[in-house]
């Protein structure tokens, strides 16, 4: 009898449940009328699906230019499980930015969380995040032009353009050799670690499993990508919390790194110590070497470019001896780099979008974002603007000439604001260098076809396949 009442009442507790899940999704709709124009899609996915189909990254994508042309530059959609307004526009971009734990707040989705831990830089607010951001601006501004910083660039970058000498014409895959680059800096940089130390090899075989994770389906079932990232980050956090007892065990401080200062701090428990050499290494190796992937990228289809590139360092090695190394003043002279570099980022949109909540009922212009509702304001839409950036498809170092280096309302490729990336000018400094000894010794081809991907996270899907061909010896 029991059985058969509940076969009876499936339906209906079927149809109650849909009922449930549909308006829960559109009750929002009807509650905040006078939110911009747009749609939600679908129950439960939303728009989300469609939001996230990968595109060129130095394109819109057929969502943003859908729903720009329907709706306009600001609108709402259903996006990350929540009512969602997206801000294609450089004044309301701005303002969001500038008003952080004001009007809006950072909010990104809870597996990023789950992944990152608590007390990462990305995800913590308020003053825990003031505090650790401070950490970072001290530690870079000390760090940027110091001379055995720049001695370590070199080093490693004629480490790696060093392996491709064969005498004659080969192939790499070159976001590879960008990785290595990008984390044996880091590493150095952070940890004090050398490459061939085998704990730094360790680490890294941790750090790809979770860089894996961190872009993969949130599922946290034993064999996912996602669970084997959060096994990876706890045996990293082991890894480093082991580093970190060495060192206050045997009182070293000879190395002079992130941590030497880290370890001087009482401001910081052991925890945000940790998180805050995984967020180095994190920021440290996927910016910089998907920056120098989207130089090479850009410079390998444009000649002129490439060669008034090439003429600048050539000025700057004329003027140094043989074994002279580079100096804080050669990166000054580097301009037309920096134009490249940030016609790069313009182009490549390294960071398409950050996620942010409001905290209030806000009101901008016309606009009305309800409170509690997500709010991504979009970079890339900004970048690719031509009636902000002439020719926006076109890749044109030259605009850059005279024009402010840093970032401006119609300029973010780092973000904004008080959660402006800070290691973004290590990032350039990085892949100044690297550039110098790469021009300076190869010629190069792009090998087929091989665009930077929007996923939204960016990759070039075939890893950048090259052809290099020595053209003198090192530097």
């Amino acid at each position: 009898m029991m059985v058969g009442e509940l076969v009876l009442a499936a339906p209906a507790i079927l149809l109650s449940l849909l009922l449930t899940l549909v308006m829960s999704h559109f009750l929002p709709l009807l509650l905040n009328p006078k939110a911009p124009r747009g749609s939600f899609g679908w129950p439960l996915v939303g728009e989300t699906l469609r939001f996230l189909t990968p595109h060129a990254s130095n394109t819109l994508g057929s969502f943003l230019d859908d729903h720009c042309s329907r709706y306009g530059r600001v609108f709402k959609s259903h996006l990350f499980c929540t009512p969602t307004i997206v801000s294609c526009d450089q004044e309301l971009n701005h303002f969001i930015l500038q008003n952080e734990e004001k009007l809006f707040q950072c909010s990104y989705p809870k597996p990023i969380h789950g992944i990152l831990g608590k007390s990462s830089m990305l995800v913590v607010l308020g003053e825990d995040h003031k505090r650790l951001r401070t950490l970072a601006l001290a530690l870079v501004t000390s760090t940027k032009l110091k001379p055995s910083y720049l001695g370590d660039i070199e080093k490693i970058a004629l480490h790696i353009v060093g392996s491709w000498h064969h005498g004659k014409a080969s192939n790499i895959t070159f976001c590879d050799e960008a990785r290595k680059f990008a984390f044996s800096m880091i590493v150095k940089q952070v940890l004090g670690l050398s490459p061939e130390e085998p704990v730094t090899a360790m680490i890294l075989e941790d750090f790809l499993t979770f860089m894996k994770g961190l872009i993969s389906f949130p599922l946290r079932i034993p064999g996912t990508p996602y669970a084997r990232a959060v096994q990876a980050r706890e045996r990293i956090s082991s890894t480093v919390k082991g580093i970190i007892e060495e060192r206050r065990i045997t009182g070293s401080c000879k190395k002079d790194d992130f941590l030497k200062v880290l370890l001087s701090t009482n401001e910081l428990s052991d925890e945000e110590k940790v998180s805050f050499v995984l967020d180095s290494l994190l920021g440290g190796y996927e910016t910089t070497s998907l920056l120098i992937s989207m130089v090479v990228y850009f410079l390998g289809q444009t000649a002129t470019d490439l060669d008034l590139v090439k003429r600048e360092h050539e000025g700057i090695r004329s003027t140094k001896g043989k074994e002279e190394c580079l100096s804080s003043e050669d990166y000054k002279k580097m301009e037309y780099t920096q134009h490249v570099i940030n016609e790069a980022l313009r182009c490549g949109n390294i960071v398409k979008f950050v996620h942010r909540k409001a905290l209030k009922d806000v009101r901008y212009k016309e606009y009305l974002i309800p409170s509690g509702w997500k709010v991504l304001p979009v970079f890339s839409s900004v970048h690719l603007n031509p009636s902000l950036h002439g020719n926006a498809q076109q890749f044109q170092p030259r605009r850059w000439e005279g024009a402010s280096q840093g970032t401006s309302k119609k300029f973010t490729p780092f973000g904004g604001g008080p959660r402006l990336c800070p290691g973004s000018e290590l990032a350039k400094v990085e892949a100044a260098f690297f550039l110098h000894h790469l021009v300076l010794n190869f010629r190069w081809k792009i090998d087929g076809d091989d665009v930077p991907m929007a996923y939204p996270y960016v990759e070039f899907p075939r890893g950048l396949p090259i052809e290099i061909e020595p053209i003198c010896s090192e530097s």
